[in-house]
């Protein structure tokens, strides 16, 4: 493959270990970081220093953002908007979709384009097989980078609305902090019932290899917005999960989470839909219609 020049602002774990990647293929990356020092390693193995945000913006055309938010690209970015005609903005920064729709048509108007991204993995996985990350934006800017991006990890294109990738992060994190919660929420009332977390292990993991199923069966349902309740009815879901929350009442565990999801199994049954599936929630959780 070509190799193309490359600049990245931000040098926190997630933007050094890119560095690393790029360099490792081959690829000449200029950096720059609020604190120098975190470029020193970099630098000796073959990075180019840039002494500003200026002199890093004038150094290539493709510009890749890591940095913690875009509060934070502003932040760097503003006082230099001058130099931003002409560049294609790369930003792999977490926020909201929102946030990246406005980032990309403040990018227009001075003159540069804005590819937004939603890195799936930790700095460990970065270059490494099954990584991948989301973009939107411009499908002709995309395509004209994939190739170096893909050094990175794999590319998957979202569509054109500047806030799909940052959407697409955002739905996986939720995924990921809710889930990880509930483990956690578990492993608590396992102690307050004298099991270890090591012994409650491969039972939290028989339950997470079942939901695979359970996802592509109400995928569908939420879809076609039906929720018939042959395989399971709402109320049923609604006794069970008040027994979730008693039980870990009586353990003397906090009861925050389960409280609250027994508080929306509560405003389904208060909608009418006990008699329908528990995908039915869907109508509890989703923006009401205008």
């Amino acid at each position: 493959m070509s190799k193309q020049s490359l600049t990245l602002i931000g040098l926190g774990p997630m933007g050094q270990a890119m560095v690393n990647t790029l360099l490792d293929n081959g690829h000449q990356v200029t950096v720059w970081n609020r604190t120098a020092s975190k470029a020193e390693a970099l630098v000796a193995r073959g990075a180019t220093l840039a002494a500003s945000v200026e002199d890093a913006l004038a150094a290539n055309e493709l510009i890749v953002l890591s940095l913690t938010d875009y509060d934070a690209v502003y932040a760097i970015l503003e006082p230099v908007t001058s130099s931003l005609s002409g560049k294609v903005i790369v930003n792999l920064s977490s926020d909201t979709p929102e946030k990246a729709r406005e980032a990309a048509k403040w990018a227009a108007k001075h003159g540069a384009k804005h590819l937004t991204g939603g890195v799936q993995v930790p700095p460990p996985l970065i270059g490494k097989p099954g990584s991948s990350t989301y973009y939107s934006g411009p499908r002709d800017v995309f395509d004209a980078h994939e190739e170096t991006l893909k050094v990175l990890t794999n590319a998957d294109f979202r569509g054109e609305d500047a806030g799909l990738a940052a959407m697409y992060y955002q739905a996986q994190m939720t995924i990921f902090w809710t889930t990880m919660l509930s483990f956690y929420q578990t492993l608590a009332l396992g102690r307050a019932n004298g099991v270890s977390a090591k012994e409650l292990l491969p039972y939290a993991t028989m339950m997470t290899q079942m939901m695979p199923h359970f996802l592509e069966l109400y995928a569908q349902h939420v879809d076609d917005s039906e929720y018939p309740g042959d395989v399971d009815r709402l109320a049923m879901g609604a006794a069970s999960i008040d027994h979730v929350l008693h039980t870990h009442k009586d353990a003397g565990v906090n009861t925050v989470l389960p409280a609250a999801v027994a508080e929306i199994f509560h405003a389904g049954m208060a909608k009418g839909f006990g008699e329908n599936s528990f995908s039915s929630l869907i109508e509890v959780l989703k923006k009401p219609e205008a």
